[in-house]
Order: structure tokens, then sequence, then C-alpha cells
């Protein structure tokens, strides 16, 4: 297990590689002005850069100056941000780049926690270790996310299938306060959340999903999650069993994607760990244009 300020360190380092090369307002113009909710003021205009979003062009003020202007907003209090993390067996198991998913998934919560660390937003996480739930309450700080990223990294292998729906139950049962919930899993974990689930979290908080994709039946080191353990190269390899288990995995994730479409969930998927920040980003404008009203 390496040390939480690595972790720390290549998130700072990424984030700070993706703003470079999107334009400085990934932190202050996207994050801010995403959740629906809050209470937003506008600041004042600039100059449109490639990336941003046309639904922020003041088209009057950009015809009066002969130039594309977009607007840009502040927002007058701050959010709680839990990260519910998926845990168990699975996550021993490889993406669909072949990369470990417990190294996507906390590189991906530590991106998160880190943006919005960077706004000033508290941060908790919440996950379930073998039938427990464990919590991180809410805080501020560099050392709370890395508290955080410490024991999951811990903590999020196991012989058993946690559930995280159990984890989104603690929240609906437990958290009275509005926030906003990022659920960090994959396929089997989305598929597993029920509709009422889901609907009774949407009631009271903004939900948005990160699936990280499963490797499939395909290549070496292919890991199966009802069987825990890595599959024999005499079965990943038979192209008639890949076929249908690539069938079947369409079906699910059609199916995941339908429920969560239905609830007015935002979601992206996650391959790599040089995608996370990118996609965190297209999660939230994902989000932000979804409860636009």
């Amino acid at each position: 297990m390496r040390s939480e300020s690595d972790y720390i360190t290549r998130i700072k380092a990424n984030v700070s590689i993706y703003a470079t090369k999107r334009t400085s307002n990934v932190l202050d113009g996207t994050y801010p002005s995403v959740f629906h909710g809050r209470s937003l003021n506008f600041e004042d205009l600039r100059e449109y850069v490639p990336g941003d979003n046309i639904r922020d062009i003041d088209w009057k003020a950009s015809g009066r100056a002969g130039q594309i202007l977009v607007k840009r907003y502040i927002a007058d209090k701050k959010h709680s941000i839990m990260l519910v993390l998926d845990t168990g067996s699975k996550m021993a198991g490889d993406s669909a780049e072949f990369v470990q998913k417990r190294e996507i998934a906390l590189r991906t919560a530590g991106t998160i926690g880190y943006i919005a660390y960077k706004n000033g937003d508290t941060v908790g996480s919440l996950y379930n270790k073998d039938g427990f739930i464990k919590l991180n309450p809410f805080r501020t700080g560099i050392p709370n996310l890395e508290r955080i990223l410490a024991e999951y990294d811990r903590d999020l292998e196991s012989k058993q299938k946690n559930s995280i729906e159990k984890s989104l139950d603690f929240i609906i049962n437990n958290f009275k306060k509005r926030m906003i919930i990022f659920a960090i899993t994959d396929m089997s974990g989305i598929n597993e959340v029920s509709e009422a689930c889901l609907k009774r979290l949407k009631t009271r908080h903004d939900v948005l999903f990160i699936n990280i994709s499963d490797l499939g039946l395909t290549g070496n080191q292919v890991f199966d999650i009802d069987g825990n353990g890595y599959v024999p190269n005499f079965i990943s390899r038979n192209k008639k069993l890949a076929e249908i288990e690539k069938a079947k995995r369409e079906e699910i994730l059609t199916s995941n994607a339908r429920k969560l479409l239905k609830f007015g969930v935002s979601s992206v998927n996650v391959d790599n760990e040089e995608e996370i920040v990118g996609k965190i980003i297209e999660l939230l404008e994902s989000h932000r244009y979804a409860n636009v009203r």
C-alpha cells in the first residue's frame, strides 16, 4: 500500500496539467456552477475559449462587444461532497484497458475530493466493508482527503461481495442534510442499485455515478467476481464464450444507462487513470445541464 500523499501529489499534477491544456477555468468555472439548489450570482463576462459550453455564451453581450463572451458565476454557499465508494473482491480485477480497478477508484475519489477541496467544500466518504458501514464525516483540508484515501486503500479489497446499495441506503436512512453524492463503482455495482433506492436518493440529494469498466472475458488475468478468482486461460481465450459474455455485458450496461436516465442521474465510464480528470469534468457538465429547468 503506497503512501496516501503519493496519490495527492499525482492528483495535483494531473489536475494542473488538464487545466493547462483545457484553460484555467476547469476549477474556477466548471465545478462551482454545476449543481442546482445552490444560489448562483453572476460575476462577470470573459472571452470564449475552446472547451467552454455554448450554453454559457451571452449572445447579446457578444454582439455588442464584437467577440464571443461567456458568463461566469460565483456561488454564495458551499457543498457537502460525499464519496460513496465500492469495495469487495471485484475491486481486485482490471478495467477494460488492463488497469487495476482499485487504482482507478482511488485516483477518482482523490481527484473529486481535491477539486471539492479547491472549491472550499467539505468532503466525506462512506463505504460498506464486509457488511459494516465505514464513515468519514465531512471535513475540509488535504489531511482529511489523505485520511479518506489511506483508509479506502486499506479496506477496498476483501474476499466478500460488498453491496454499494447498503451504503446508499445508509445515507437515505441517516442523513437529512442535502449533499452531493459521487458513487464510484462498476457495472455490477450500478446494476444492483434498485430504482427505489435511486428515487429516494434523488428526492433530497444530487447523485452522480462513476462506472469503472471491467476487463471482460478476454486475455490473461481476468477476474471472476462470482467465482472470486481468476478465470483459467482456456476459458478466457475461448472466442465463443467471450462473445456470449460481451452480449451479456452490453445488456447490463444498457439496462444501467436506462435506469440512471429514468431518474436523471448523470454517469460516466472510466477505463484508465489518465482520463479521470476529463471524465469528471464531463460528468459535472452532464449533471449541470441535465438539471437545467
